[in-house]
């Protein structure tokens, strides 16, 4: 392995072959840990009681409402699909109803902009070619144990979509993640089929616009990787990641960049 955010000619072909490559403590145990530090005390200061958006990627043509919206540039907190009874009430405590964080936590927290914005972050794009990149999102995701939802086969080009295409993204694992308790999975070579589809905001909400190709499940491997080691993904990427029915959760940081050099951001995104 190269140094933390520096490719080697070996891991660039893999990144180009494959659609994705690993990187093996790209963050220390001190960074991981301020990371979820902060995050525990970002839970404590949230008002549960303010909102119950719950995100879903199999339902997401539903999330037309503001919160949503808003979140882009605003640290938002969106609860399990499974995170409630038929009551309507919670069937766990709060800190572990929780199914991400995001979408500025990049842009408005201290803590997560001094990661998101670290040279060895900047040293990684440069290496991948980007001339101007900008952190488009960024979240935090919880993978609860018991309840953790699973999210769908999908391109991180169709939500972030610009012209050319640019959009990567970086997952970065804060807990050690496994099978057992919902890793990511991924279709190696698939990039290079191009996108699918594309996820577009209109005036009645967001939709896709074509459904979702069928894939043979045999075709996913398994992305099991330690505590701070980072996984950079190819926009076209096919990958998802299946519900944690464990008892451990698996925390995670995500971020997607685009290139904003000879790139046109497209004004239908969500």
């Amino acid at each position: 392995m190269g140094i933390a955010g520096n490719l080697t000619p070996a891991q660039l072909h893999s990144f180009h072959s494959d659609g994705y490559i690993v990187m093996e403590s790209f963050a220390s145990g001190e960074e991981i840990e301020n990371l979820r530090k902060r995050m525990e005390e970002l839970l404590n200061q949230f008002d549960y009681s303010t909102t119950a958006s719950i995100f879903s990627t199999k339902n997401q043509q539903k999330l037309t409402d503001d919160y949503f919206y808003e979140s882009a540039e605003k640290i938002s907190f969106f609860f399990e699909e499974k995170a409630f009874g038929e009551d309507g009430n919670l069937k766990q405590p709060e800190g572990l109803s929780i199914n991400k964080v995001g979408h500025a936590l990049h842009e408005i927290d201290p803590v997560f902009m001094n990661f998101s914005n670290s040279e060895k972050v900047s040293d990684l794009f440069r290496s991948l070619g980007y001339k101007r990149p900008i952190i488009i999102q960024s979240m935090y995701i919880f993978k609860q144990p018991g309840i953790g939802g699973e999210v769908v086969p999908h391109q991180d080009n169709s939500f972030l979509y610009t012209e050319p295409q640019t959009c990567t993204g970086l997952w970065l694992a804060l807990e050690d993640a496994t099978i057992m308790n919902g890793c990511l999975w991924a279709i190696p070579g698939s990039h290079k089929n191009g996108l699918v589809r594309r996820f577009i905001r209109a005036e009645d909400g967001v939709t896709f616009d074509r459904p979702s190709p069928s894939y043979d499940q045999k075709d996913f491997v398994p992305i099991e990787v330690k505590a701070g080691s980072l996984v950079v993904i190819h926009g076209d990427l096919i990958h998802r990641s299946l519900e944690n029915e464990s008892s451990k959760s698996r925390h995670a940081y995500g971020l997607h960049i685009i290139d904003t050099e000879g790139c046109k951001w497209a004004q239908d995104n969500w």
